[in-house]
């Protein structure tokens, strides 16, 4: 059984229910049903018409707890009318659904656990495991969700760009358990790229694709961190790599400039560099001011820094990170680095062993501990 396929149906059969009467949260429980069912079942019978069954399905399961519900008893004889097995309608609210999704009513964490349910199609022990939280945890996250959107269809949705930051926030998570949230994203954005006219939505597939592409080589097979740096660039993938400047640049044809875009363009630099050396930094850095104006962020300051540090001088590096607050997440970091490159291994350790106590993650932390303890192995 095709499982992405089937994913791939349920912003559609959703949108079939909420057409036909159903509230969001009432045909979002609806179509989860149906796609359990289409799990036990499509092995074994595999229908003729799949987005056709699993509506149908669906909308016996909505009328089915319709009637079970005496709160709803009105609601019912309006739909009970309805045949069950309605046909799915002619226009495809996708988008809509992602929209509603990233209601401004709901929490970034809640809209990521919405998204990857509702529209993504997986599983509440499949979120819960990929966030490796227990599943009734996840279970009242989601159910949080619904009722804030109880009675909801088309109306008041959320904005294009926070379902990017949605999308963005998942493929961020990487991979855990039994589902690649990096994959997961990339197809969802793919989804949102069909019916969204944006160049931003493009500037963001584009970042996706070209940061998936360096995914084989960031790490050993035991987990430890591989910096850009360090990484065997001939372990990218270059298909990932042609895709993600493809996209990119019917992003940039459109000349309408967003920070997806702008940090897309900085990792297609990157792909483009046989070696860090080669590597156009100067042109980085050039991106970096776009980016930095576009959203006046701190952590793209510090990013540009450390390109600064490559294209011009690694003095010239620390001057811009002295500009910036020491407390910035990979501030000591950032600067434990451009000290090495500088020459002082002293004050490099010292950095990389206070950045380390401050890593947000394990691997993180080990591979700083690592670069400190290295470098105090050569001052010895």
């Amino acid at each position: 059984m095709d499982e992405t396929m089937l994913r791939d149906l349920v912003p559609q059969v959703l949108s079939a229910l909420i057409h036909r009467g159903a509230d969001f949260a009432a045909a979002e429980d609806a179509v989860q049903e149906a796609l359990l069912e289409a799990i036990r079942r499509w092995p074994h019978e595999p229908p003729n018409d799949a987005k056709g069954w699993l509506t149908a399905v669906a909308w016996n399961k909505f009328l089915d707890a319709a009637r079970s519900d005496t709160a709803r008893r009105r609601r019912e004889d309006t739909v009970h009318a309805e045949p069950c097995a309605p046909p799915a309608p002619a226009s495809d609210d996708t988008l809509q659904l992602y929209l509603l999704c990233a209601h401004p009513a709901l929490s970034s964490s809640s809209a990521v656990a919405l998204t990857l349910r509702a529209v993504g199609g997986l599983t509440t022990g499949q979120i819960a495991q990929a966030y490796l939280v227990p599943e009734r945890t996840m279970a009242q996250r989601i159910s949080r969700a619904k009722r804030k959107l109880v009675g909801a269809r088309f109306t008041d949705p959320g904005g294009v760009a926070t379902v990017l930051k949605v999308l963005y926030l998942i493929f961020n998570e990487g991979y855990s358990g039994d589902v690649d949230l990096v994959a997961e994203a990339i197809r969802l954005t793919r989804q949102v790229a069909r019916h969204a006219n944006h160049p931003e939505v493009l500037g963001l597939l584009a970042l996706m694709l070209l940061t998936a592409a360096r995914r084989p080589a960031r790490a050993t097979p035991d987990g430890s961190l591989i910096p850009l740096v360090d990484q065997d660039r001939t372990a990218w993938d270059s298909e990932l790599i042609d895709e993600g400047t493809t996209v990119l640049q019917h992003a940039l044809a459109r000349e309408q400039l967003g920070e997806y875009q702008a940090q897309a363009a900085i990792a297609a630099l990157h792909a483009d560099a046989p070696t860090t050396q080669e590597t156009d930094w100067t042109q980085i850095v050039e991106w970096y001011d776009e980016l930095v104006s576009i959203t006046h962020s701190p952590v793209a300051r510090l990013n540009r820094a450390l390109a600064l540090g490559h294209a011009k001088s690694p003095e010239a590096g620390l001057a811009e990170l002295r500009a910036l607050p020491d407390s910035l997440p990979r501030h000591a970091a950032a600067a434990a680095y451009l000290q090495e490159r500088r020459g002082d291994l002293a004050e490099a350790a010292r950095l990389y062993a206070q950045a380390a106590i401050r890593a947000s993650n394990l691997a993180e932390r080990n591979y700083l501990m690592h670069q400190a303890s290295r470098l105090n192995t050569c001052l010895d």
